[in-house]
Order: structure tokens, then sequence, then C-alpha cells
């Protein structure tokens, strides 16, 4: 009879299990051991400090993501499908160290599949410019891939519904940060109900990454007093990536 595992393995082994779930992988099987590796699992199940074994890291990121993709379909999961021209699954670079999660689509994002290609998104462009990066640099996706009727926010079954799939996007991409942007996106991500004043300003601890808290590009559109702060929340990003602002050509 194999001996119980202590604890801390218990532990671990749960971590990559919630892993593997988090990529769509739920069907495990035992294969048989030689005599080696029955002395190998001897040794974790005896030892008392756990090994110290990483998440594996996924090789081929596109077919990964392309996996994810298939596994949406033609979603029906939630009333968000009703009336929707396109599912805004995300974009952008698949090693990106930089990770925007956005509320949901818009009228153009439905119009085109692309998340933030409107105002917003050209403000976002704007953003990750000032940064030194380009669009094709990071990824984006939202919380939703559906546009709420009317541009309104979505309800919580619906962002719960939908979440996971983003959750499975995050695990390929495995960026170093996460910005969330706005209120919905930081409370559905850190599961926090709390004004954007107090999420603003700190880091958090997310599945392996970091992630800050800022206002939505379409809340600057409409209150740009707003951008002073924004530029805060992306220059602590910036300080904690390396990354320096490109200089300012002079003016003539």
């Amino acid at each position: 009879m194999p001996k119980p595992l202590d604890p801390a393995t218990k532990k671990q082994l749960a971590a990559r299990v919630n892993y593997y779930r988090d990529m769509g992988i739920y069907d495990f099987y035992r294969r048989p051991v030689d005599g080696e590796s029955a002395a190998a699992i001897e040794a974790v199940e005896t030892d008392s400090e756990p090994p110290q074994s990483p998440l594996p890291v996924i090789q081929d990121k596109p077919a990964a993501l392309r996996t994810i993709r298939e596994d949406i379909g033609d979603c029906t999961r939630c009333r968000l499908h009703q009336g929707r021209k396109n599912i805004v699954f995300g974009v952008g670079s698949v090693n990106a160290d930089l990770m925007f999660v956005g509320e949901g689509p818009g009228a153009d994002e439905d119009e085109q599949g692309e998340p933030f290609v409107g105002r917003a998104g050209q403000l976002l462009n704007n953003m990750i410019s000032a940064m030194g990066l380009r669009r094709e640099d990071v990824y984006i996706a939202n919380v939703v891939k559906c546009r709420p009727p009317g541009n309104r926010t979505p309800e919580k079954d619906e962002c719960d519904t939908c979440s996971p799939f983003l959750m499975r996007q995050i695990a390929v991409i495995r960026p170093k940060v996460i910005v969330a942007l706005g209120a919905v996106a930081a409370k559905n991500l850190l599961a926090m109900n709390d004004s954007m004043a107090n999420l603003r300003g700190r880091w958090y601890d997310f599945r392996g990454a970091k992630l800050a808290v800022t206002y939505h590009p379409a809340y600057l559109l409409r209150d740009p007093r707003q951008k002073k702060e924004t530029w805060k929340d992306l220059q602590m990003v910036m300080k904690y990536l390396g990354l320096k602002a490109p200089a300012k050509e002079p003016q003539e």
C-alpha cells in the first residue's frame, strides 16, 4: 500500500492539477513505472522537502490558443451570444511579457472581432507606445468575449461563464505583468469588490504574474483628467519590466 503524501507535496500536486485544468486538460492516466521510477516516487513520498519542479512551459503557444478558441466554438453558454456579430478572442504576441485585460467588446470590436479597435483602442495603443512598446508586443483580451447589449456592464454570471477561457489564455501566454483595465476587469480577476482608488497603485500576485490595476481607456475618454494617474500606474509597470519611455523628438 503506498504511503500517504505529506501536506506540502499534496499542495504542489494540487497546483499542478489546477494548472492542467486551466489548460482544459481534465483526464489523467497512470502509467506503469519501473523499479528506478518507483524508487524516485518513494523518495518523494518520504522526503520532508517537496520537490521544486516548476509548472510545465507550453512549447506551442499558438496551437494551445487555437485549442481554447475551438473550445469556445460558436458559444451560447450565456445570454451575451444573443445579437453578437463576432466572438472577440484576443490578439497580440504569444510571448508577451505584458498583458492587458479589459471588460468586454464594444461595437467596433464586435464588428471586427478584435479587442480594443475603437476610440478606446486607439487610446490604448497610445498608452502602449508611451511605454516604449508596440501593440504587437503585448497581448490584449477581455473578461467577456461577446459584446454586452448597449455596451452595458457584463453581469457576474456572464463573467463567471467566460472567465475560465481567459484564465486558460493567461496560462498559455504566461505574462510577467497583467494590467487590469477598469473596475470590472480588476474585480473579476482579483475577486475583490473595492473602489478603483483602493485597487490602484499596488501589485497583486496573480497566477505566477504580477497584476496592476488602472483606468479603462473608455473612462479616460470621458474624464481625461485621470490620464495623469493612469500614467503613474503604467510607469510602475514599466519600472518592473525594465522599460524606458521613448525619447521625445525635439519640437521645431
